[in-house]
């Protein structure tokens, strides 16, 4: 009987053990993570060698895309955004681009280009970076006025940006309450507690968590595709997450990507897109600096905290 009791208590033992290591994979594979091996930007490979003149099938999707993200405007959609021409608008939208990361400002959709696109992203768009808009108009009229020293270099300082405006919260909202819509799993509302300690240990903000998310002042939550926010999310391998300026408070991941609770190939942590969005919701752009968390991409299977960069623009934005 001792016997029998004993190997109960091992398997018991055995099984618990087991469920522990298997916890990221049963977060994979729940319903708000599907496996896909098709990524929403892979229409840009097909468009890879393309150049101003050109004409190819889907160059209005990569003109969509980088609408979407702040680079490219035209005054009347109809004439430009919703054809396929290579034109004017859309290599100078290119090179802002490659300004933005540190790319060669070829204007085409060199290999380079194409790969650093293909990288899953924020939602939020790069604009209101005043230090790359300003760099690109120094380096075309430099090139006006010295075509013949195709040396001359313009240098600025690549760092933290704020949405347009500076929106932030007010002085006294520095105590935030923050809840998840219903259905989010609890390894995503573990993670996302611990964005905010991090944030919470670097500024003057403290959070608290409630059982109601209508009471509080943040929202987060996961959605798929066109979830009734003017910002739809495009399914696996594209836009990870979103996050609004102050004082909206809204936080959407997107269900359709295949998430972890760390580091793990083929998804993406949880906590460092936290991070990312919480500085979304305190007022951030996107950075330039790759080591920043508000850098505006991350590839699968890494993690990443704040950088000194993304803890200067916080206390700049808030005088502090």
């Amino acid at each position: 009987m001792a016997s029998k009791a004993f190997s109960l208590s091992s398997f018991a033992l055995i099984l618990l053990i087991f469920i522990s290591l298997d916890c990221n994979t049963a977060l994979a594979n729940s319903k708000h993570h599907k496996k896909s091996s098709a990524s929403a930007f892979d229409f840009l490979k097909h468009l890879q060698g393309c150049h101003k003149g050109d004409k190819v099938k889907q160059v209005h999707d990569l003109k969509n895309y980088l609408q979407h993200f702040g680079y490219l405007t035209y005054q009347n959609k109809s004439l430009g955004s919703n054809d396929d021409d290579f034109d004017d608008e859309l290599e100078s939208a290119i090179k802002t681009y490659q300004l933005n990361y540190h790319l060669k400002t070829t204007g085409t959709l060199d290999s380079e280009t194409v790969s650093q696109m293909m990288v899953p992203r924020c939602g939020v768009a790069d604009k209101g970076r005043p230090d790359i808009i300003n760099k690109r108009t120094r380096m075309e009229s430099g090139k006006k006025r010295h075509h013949h020293n195709s040396t001359s270099k313009f240098h600025t300082v690549s760092h933290y940006a704020f949405f347009p405006g500076n929106p932030k919260w007010s002085a006294n909202k520095y105590h935030l309450r923050y809840g998840f819509l219903p259905r989010t799993r609890v390894e995503a509302m573990e993670a996302v507690g611990r964005a905010f300690r991090t944030w919470e240990a670097n500024t003057h903000f403290s959070f608290e968590r409630v059982e109601d998310y209508r009471s509080g002042d943040i929202t987060v939550g996961f959605h798929s595709g066109n979830h009734g926010d003017g910002a739809a999310f495009d399914g696996n391998g594209g836009v990870l997450a979103h996050a609004f300026a102050p004082e909206d408070g809204r936080f959407h991941y997107d269900g359709d990507e295949n998430w972890s609770v760390g580091a793990r190939q083929g998804s993406f942590d949880l906590e460092t897109v936290a991070v990312h969005e919480i500085g979304h919701l305190l007022g951030l752009g996107h950075s330039s600096v790759k080591a920043a968390i508000m850098y505006p991409s991350i590839a699968s299977g890494f993690t990443k905290g704040l950088h000194s960069d993304d803890i200067q623009g916080i206390r700049a934005l808030y005088n502090r």
